[in-house]
């Protein structure tokens, strides 16, 4: 048995092992302290410096929302400074997802107040599904005040949902130009993956047609930027701070207000489908640019419903059509003036040239009659122009062929492209033997040479083709470029662009057939049996030219009066004209789809247009006259 007591050693040994177990308890302890402690600055390095930019964005998400606040749209002015299109506010209703904490209770209670279905609310959100949450969805769009009010006073039952102010276009002239305008609408998708990021996101406005598509840089303006402090919930607290917009900049057009309206009404009033174009000769602005019927550009605010677009889309008359430039007809004998210069700078005619016009042309197998059956007798260029006889012009076409008429179709600015602002413009045709081999996989017949002679066959053109073709007969043969946009200035005031005249092409070395051409055009109008007789206007010296364009063949329906033949079958009709002839300012074109005749169906709309442009330069008893009609 040992001792109860311990020796000194013993003692000393067991306080050294408690020690040591001590020891290396407290170094585990600290190197655990250690441990967590470098833990924490990892994590504070981490929070701080590798991710300390992410994070503070995100607490500042969370505590303040950025909302973009729409420019006002760029105003669009008429050459006189009037104003054709400014702006109001708009407010509309948007859903912010990230803010919402009830979407569909939200929802539920919100389709009554907007009065819309429930489902289609969930449709708005469903597109806007794989977008980041924070990006306001538009659920409607120009709310009245009513329900502004409502949802102002109410807000805290509508998690997520906000009312944001949006400028929407005025048209203080109702539908005025509004297929050379254009309409607005949200862009879609497929828009978003064409424009810059950086400026455009989902739900913003942007030009859909005309010139707000055409000059949507210039008119869209930049965002300003809203900052505002938010709850846990969402809603907002105060204002930090606020960026104003940037307003689009003006355009300034080269329409005139009273003679679009002028136009406008002439061929509204008689429910005509075409165009009615003005350009200035020695210039090419455009003074007007109508084409009828027009677009209800008010349908488009707030976004056009599925019914009238439909109904736009069915409508046999093509409102969507900006008939100016983006359609295109068989010229009619407006195209004689082509005829008529290729002879004679070819040397197959000259002013006196004589053929004789019993009412038809025997070619080959094929009999091809004038517009009048008893015949026009012997015919000179100058009575031909002036009556417009057939007979003469098939056989100077026969003489030049196709070839050359295209030539100088092109020369006088058909068959191709102007290079107007207008979207979509057709080009036209001016048929040759090389086209007809290559697009048609058969030989030119000669006898197709008369029919394009006098403007039928496979010949092409749009209103303003027509109308820069006069132009270049009237001022010598200069070919403008037709312009749209006279000017463009910033919100300061500053005159960013100014458009100059432009002269395409010219054709010189002719003016002596120009003289000749102009003469026929002058008794057109003025001459004892021009074939436009009621478009003269007292103390106004006018040139024109009518056409009649035949759709299809009408052998069927010859015994019929014209007015029992249905519409689709009329004869387009065209009138083309400049004033004064003497010293030509002004070239006006007219085309009334369907309309029969140049002289009645499209002249007295040229003669509204001439009679006000030489306003406060006519006997007053004439303008009384003409208002009228």
């Amino acid at each position: 048995m040992k001792p109860a007591f311990k020796t000194i050693e013993e003692i000393e040994e067991r306080d050294d092992s408690v020690l040591d177990i001590l020891k290396r308890r407290l170094v585990a302890a600290v190197a655990l302290v250690l441990f967590f402690f470098a833990l924490i600055l990892f994590r504070l390095w981490s929070l701080q410096i590798t991710h300390g930019d992410e994070y503070e964005r995100r607490a500042y998400g969370n505590r303040v929302r950025i909302m973009q606040v729409a420019p006002p749209r760029g105003h669009i002015l008429d050459r006189q400074g009037r104003e054709i299109v400014t702006n109001r506010p708009s407010f509309n209703v948007v859903l912010v997802q990230e803010d919402s904490y009830d979407l569909g209770g939200v929802l539920k209670r919100l389709a009554p107040v907007l009065g819309m279905e429930e489902a289609l609310l969930w449709e708005k959100v469903r597109e806007a599904a794989g977008a980041p949450k924070y990006l306001p969805i538009r659920l409607k769009e120009d709310i009245d005040w009513r329900t502004l009010a409502y949802l102002e006073n109410h807000n805290q039952e509508f998690s997520g949902i906000r009312t944001e102010v949006q400028p929407v276009r005025v048209y203080h002239y109702e539908d005025l130009a509004a297929n050379v305008i254009g309409y607005l609408g949200s862009i879609s998708r497929d828009e978003l993956e064409r424009v810059d990021e950086e400026v455009y996101r989902g739900g913003d406005i942007i030009g859909k047609m005309g010139l707000e598509k055409l000059r949507e840089a210039d008119l869209r303006g930049e965002k300003g930027r809203r900052y505002s402090e938010v709850d846990v919930k969402g809603f907002e607290q105060k204002l930090l701070k606020s960026v104003e917009p940037l307003p689009g900049r003006e355009l300034r057009l080269t329409l005139d207000v009273d003679l679009q309206q002028i136009a406008e009404s002439h061929m509204a009033a008689a429910e005509k489908a075409g165009a009615v174009v003005a350009m200035e000769v020695n210039t090419g602005r455009l003074l007007v640019a109508a084409s009828a019927p027009a677009i209800h550009i008010q349908d488009f605010i707030g976004g056009i419903s599925t019914d009238n677009w439909k109904a736009m889309l069915d409508n046999p008359r093509h409102p969507l059509i900006n008939k100016v430039a983006q359609a295109s007809y068989p010229p009619g004998s407006v195209y004689k003036m082509v005829t008529a210069l290729t002879g004679l700078d070819k040397g197959a005619i000259d002013e006196e040239t004589v053929f004789y016009c019993p009412g038809y042309y025997r070619f080959g197998n094929r009999t091809y009659r004038c517009w009048k059956r008893g015949g026009h007798g012997p015919v000179n260029l100058n009575k031909a122009i002036s009556e417009s006889c057939d007979v003469y012009f098939y056989q100077v076409g026969q003489r030049v062929g196709v070839d050359a008429l295209a030539e100088y179709a092109g020369k006088l600015g058909l068959g191709k492209h102007t290079g107007v602002e207008i979207e979509y413009e057709k080009s036209g045709l001016a048929p040759t033997k090389k086209w007809k081999q290559q697009n048609r996989n058969s030989k030119w017949q000669d006898g197709e040479t008369l029919s394009v002679a006098i403007g039928q066959g496979f010949n092409l053109t749009s209103p303003l083709q027509v109308c820069v073709m006069t132009a270049t007969l009237a001022n010598g043969g200069k070919v403008f470029r037709p312009q749209i946009v006279e000017q463009v200035v910033d919100p300061e005031g500053k005159l960013v662009e100014n458009f100059q005249p432009e002269v395409v092409s010219e054709i010189t070395g002719l003016d002596r057939y120009f003289k000749a051409i102009r003469q026929g055009m002058e008794d057109v109008v003025q001459g004892r049996r021009g074939t436009a007789r009621r478009v003269a206007i007292e103390g106004l010296r006018i040139a024109g030219k009518t056409g009649t364009a035949q759709v299809v063949k009408l052998a069927q329906y010859r015994h019929l009066k014209e007015d029992d033949i249905p519409y689709q079958f009329r004869d387009h009709a065209w009138f083309t004209c400049f004033a004064p002839a003497d010293n030509p300012e002004i070239a006006v074109t007219v085309l009334v789809e369907h309309g029969l005749h140049g002289g009645s169906g499209a002249g007295p709309v040229a003669r509204a247009v001439l009679n006000q442009y030489f306003s406060g330069r006519l006997d007053p008893a004439d303008q009384k006259e003409e208002k009228g009609l």
